[in-house]
C-alpha cells in the first residue's frame, strides 16, 4: 500500500516539473506574441491609410475633415515609425491581416452605406473612427509594455509616441462629436416635425 502511494507521487512531481516552463521559454513566447501583434497592427496602419480617404470623402463637416485629413498624414507616419520598430528589434516588417480592424473598417463602410449624406452620417463616422482610436490605443499600450518588459526600449518609446497620436486623435473626435451630436439630434427632431406638420395638413 505505502509503495503505491509513493508511485503516484512520484507521477505527480514528473508531471508537474514538465509542465513548467523555463524563465527563457516564458521570455520567447512573449517575444513571439511581441513580434505576432506588430505584424497585426501594421497591417491594420496600411489598412486605415485606405480607409479613411473614403470616411473624408463622406464627411460633411469642416472640422471632421479637417482632423480626418490631419490624421491620415500621422497615420502614414505611423506606418514608417513600425517599420523603425521592425528594424530595432531585428526583423523584418510583414504585416499579418489583423480581424479586428478589418471588422472595424467594414462596420465603418456599412454606416456609410445606411446614411444620407450630413451631420448624422459625420456622427457615424466619428463613432467608427473612435472605435478604431480605441483599438489602437489598447493594441500600442500592451505592445509598448510588452517592449518594455524584453528590454527593447528603443521600440518601446516608439510604440509610446504613436499611442499618444492615438489618444490626441481620439479626443479631437471627441470634441468634434459634441457639436455634431447635437445638430444631428436637432436634425431628427425637425424632421419628426416636419412629418407631424404634413400629417395635420394631409387629414385637413
Amino acid at each position: 500500500m505505502k509503495t503505491t502511494t509513493k508511485s503516484v507521487k512520484g507521477t505527480k512531481k514528473q508531471a508537474s516539473s514538465k509542465g513548467e516552463k523555463s524563465g527563457n521559454e516564458v521570455a520567447d513566447g512573449l517575444r513571439s506574441l511581441f513580434q505576432d501583434e506588430l505584424k497585426d497592427i501594421y497591417w491594420a496602419e496600411k489598412a486605415l491609410t485606405k480607409a479613411i480617404p473614403k470616411m473624408i470623402k463622406n464627411s460633411t463637416s469642416e472640422d471632421l475633415i479637417n482632423a480626418l485629413t490631419d490624421h491620415l498624414d500621422v497615420t502614414q507616419k505611423q506606418v514608417n515609425r513600425l517599420e523603425q520598430v521592425f528594424e530595432s528589434i531585428g526583423i523584418k516588417a510583414q504585416a499579418k491581416k489583423c480581424e479586428a480592424m478589418d471588422g472595424l473598417i467594414k462596420e465603418a463602410g456599412e454606416i456609410m452605406d445606411q446614411t444620407e449624406e450630413g451631420v448624422v452620417r459625420d456622427a457615424g463616422i466619428i463613432s467608427a473612427g473612435q472605435k478604431v482610436e480605441h483599438y489602437e490605443i489598447a493594441t500600442y499600450g500592451t505592445l509598448a509594455a510588452f517592449a518594455r518588459t524584453l528590454g527593447e526600449y528603443e521600440a518601446a518609446s516608439l510604440l509610446e509616441e504613436t499611442l499618444n497620436e492615438e489618444k490626441e486623435a481620439d479626443q479631437s473626435l471627441s470634441d468634434i462629436a459634441d457639436t455634431i451630436n447635437v445638430e444631428a439630434a436637432t436634425e431628427d427632431i425637425e424632421e419628426d416635425e416636419d412629418v407631424q406638420t404634413a400629417v395635420k395638413t394631409k387629414r385637413k
